[in-house]
């Protein structure tokens, strides 16, 4: 089986002072989360759709789910305290709730990327049913400095850095036994969800992604997202 977990457990500390998470704040006429659900929605594949979000969130992220979102695939679950607890919280539920194989796998998504294509999401899933891991990038298209403090330590050869995004993919089964593999002070470490498998020595497979499909962080970037939002419409 295949599955989708949108994480929506951030706190969005970047977007400055506003009143809830970044994931509730309006973009054109609704929430970006709901934006974001409706590309997954489209997928007919999915058995089920988890929304992964904040304990104190959790009665808003059901009520703007159930005034916009009319599928009863999707679902609404607590996460953790930061990313990759989120995750496995929604792991946790797939393993109470379903009858997981070995075969299966899940689509994670972060809440703040709205612009995801129906290519991307496939593409993820024809890759995650072939390899373990599964990350979604796109080429760097500036140099890549590497430094400390105040100076540069080395600058990699650009043409084989990429710019990571979501959808990251994985093999359930594979996923489960890569976190479990690793140490306390290895998942203390850990900034990105592919990062658990490849610590576990799991090969991570590219797929690639688009520009567009980018993260809504900062004030900036929900101007950028509602100017995108206007003009396609």
């Amino acid at each position: 089986m295949i599955y989708a977990q949108i994480l929506a457990g951030g706190k969005g500390t970047r977007m400055g002072h506003v009143k809830m998470p970044k994931q509730f704040l309006t973009l054109a006429d609704k929430p970006i989360l709901i934006h974001t659900v409706e590309k997954f929605v489209l997928e007919s594949r999915f058995a089920a759709i988890l929304i992964v979000c904040p304990a104190d969130w959790l009665s808003h992220t059901k009520e703007i789910v159930h005034r916009y979102i009319h599928d009863d695939r999707v679902k609404v679950v607590t996460g953790g305290a930061e990313r990759n607890e989120t995750l496995m919280q929604g792991i946790n539920y797939l393993q109470t709730h379903y009858d997981l194989t070995d075969d299966d796998v899940v689509i994670t998504h972060d809440a703040v990327r709205p612009f995801i294509t129906q290519r991307i999401i496939a593409d993820n899933i024809t890759a995650a049913l072939q390899y373990p891991a599964v990350d979604t990038v796109v080429p760097a298209i500036d140099t890549i400095v590497q430094g400390a403090t105040e100076s540069v330590t080395t600058i990699p050869v650009r043409e084989s850095m990429y710019q990571g995004q979501t959808p990251q993919s994985f093999n359930i089964q594979a996923l489960i036994k890569a976190y479990d593999k690793l140490t306390t002070d290895q998942k203390a470490t850990l900034s990105d969800s592919c990062k658990i498998c490849l610590l576990a020595g799991e090969t991570v497979h590219l797929v690639r992604g688009e520009n567009f499909n980018f993260k809504i962080t900062t004030p900036y970037d929900l101007k950028v997202a509602t100017a995108l939002v206007e003009t396609r419409e």
